[in-house]
């Protein structure tokens, strides 16, 4: 079948599942289940389907701990007309099956959590793509879920009020380019990330990239502080932190002659303000590619922890604690683990208060954690790119076509959705 043919003709089912065909008067469903468990055709577009739907103006619940964290909708024509040409599954549901969901939600570890508003999503990135993907905007990208990438200069303009959303991946927020010079030193695409960089510090006004950075770091928290949510990943939980922690110290090591930091930078760091990590030993060498002691796997050094092994996801209380629920639901428990030039977090460094939502059971480092700082929340997951476990600088992007049901993609979507839900009391 041709595929004008086939969206013609599932189009039609999908409409012909709400709508009798005599009459057209009266919908043949009052709401579908999104089903999130073994029975969904693609767990990630089911994402974006539920994101659409409240762009519209719709309502939508996520129903915590059951079937792997299902979306319950309006059996709407748009919806099916979505789930149709998305690939997404749905199940029609009269009123007496809801019914029973919810008597079944009642009783159990499990809560349905109204989502309200689509949140308005930006993603932090250079004007130009860099030579690696970012695993986030892929899936937004898969997910059909708008997003506006940002820089520095937005950042710095305070064009975060207008978004509810936030993502990092890449940057170093110490300055340091994530010390690529020791392996790429030379390349056209590191030498475009330098002058870049050095361009946008000097119209910002900062005598340097750290005090750029650094500057971006504490607009970022200010975001978190006022009510916004910041998902991180990869290198920019660690740098986040450590530039928020090092105001007034120079911890950038200089590349043009070798010269390490200031040796006493550790001792003088401030963690009062960062928002996952304390007491961190900062990496004094220009000559290994780590920041802290706070990465459990160390990637990039001597000691590099290998190989991978798995996480596990924490249960929690969805009516207790629907925070962290919501930010957990998969139909996988436990989960192959990636690399990423930030991989891991040291339990140790964690401050009291943060939440352990994932980790290898045994090891002394957390994979996926949260907390609250003022009015919002942030969340950091280690590693890259949860279906590239070893990816390299140059890699392909990972087509996530192929991957529609993976659980460390669900992890990033379950964050996109979070915002959305109706803010009440939380035991969190």
């Amino acid at each position: 079948m041709k595929r004008r043919a086939f969206v013609r003709a599932g189009t039609a089912a999908a409409a012909a599942a709400v709508w009798p065909r005599a009459g057209g008067t009266r919908r043949a469903a009052d709401y579908f289940l999104i089903p999130m468990d073994e029975g969904q055709a693609d767990h990630l577009k089911a994402y974006g389907l539920a994101y659409r739907l409240l762009e519209r103006n719709g309502k939508a619940e996520w129903l915590l701990n059951y079937r792997a964290g299902s979306f319950l909708v309006p059996g709407d024509t748009a919806t099916a007309r979505d789930a149709a040409l998305s690939g997404v599954s749905y199940e029609p549901l009269d009123q007496a099956a809801v019914l029973q969901i919810r008597g079944e939600i009642r009783e159990a570890n499990m809560d349905a959590v109204p989502l309200e508003k689509a949140p308005k999503v930006a993603v932090y990135a250079p004007p130009n793509a860099a030579p690696w993907d970012d695993a986030v905007t892929m899936a937004l990208q898969y997910a059909g879920i708008k997003f506006e990438k940002i820089w520095d200069e937005e950042v710095v303009g305070d064009k975060l009020k207008t978004f509810d959303w936030l993502h990092l991946h890449h940057e170093d927020f110490t300055g340091q380019y994530s010390k690529f010079f020791l392996n790429y030193n030379g390349a056209p695409w590191l030498q475009e990330m330098v002058e870049r960089n050095e361009r946008v510090a000097r119209k910002l006004g900062f005598k340097d990239v750290p005090a750029d950075k650094r500057a971006v770091a504490y607009a970022i928290y200010q975001f978190v502080e006022r009510g916004g949510f910041l998902f991180a990943m990869c290198t920019a939980t660690e740098t986040l932190d450590l530039a928020l922690a090092s105001d007034g110290v120079d911890i950038a090591a200089s590349y043009a002659d070798g010269t390490p930091m200031d040796p006493n930078a550790t001792s003088r760091m401030n963690w009062d303000r960062a928002l996952a990590f304390q007491g961190a030993r900062l990496e004094q060498s220009p000559s290994l590619a780590l920041y802290s002691d706070i990465d459990g796997h160390q990637v990039n050094s001597p000691d590099r922890r290998q190989p991978l092994g798995t996480y596990t996801l924490f249960n929690f209380s969805a009516k207790i604690d629907p925070v962290a629920t919501m930010l957990v639901q998969n139909h996988r428990q436990v989960i192959p683990d990636f690399y990423g030039l930030t991989t891991s977090f040291v339990k140790a460094r964690l401050k009291p208060g943060v939440t352990v939502l994932a980790d290898e059971p045994g090891a002394p480092w957390a994979k996926y954690i949260r907390g609250d700082r003022g009015q919002g929340t942030w969340c950091f997951f280690g590693g890259h790119d949860p279906e590239d476990p070893q990816h390299q600088i140059g890699d392909a992007p990972t087509d996530l076509s192929l991957h529609p049901h993976s659980p460390g993609y669900r992890l990033i979507l379950n964050n996109v959705l979070f915002p959305a839900a109706k803010k009440k009391e939380l035991k969190t």
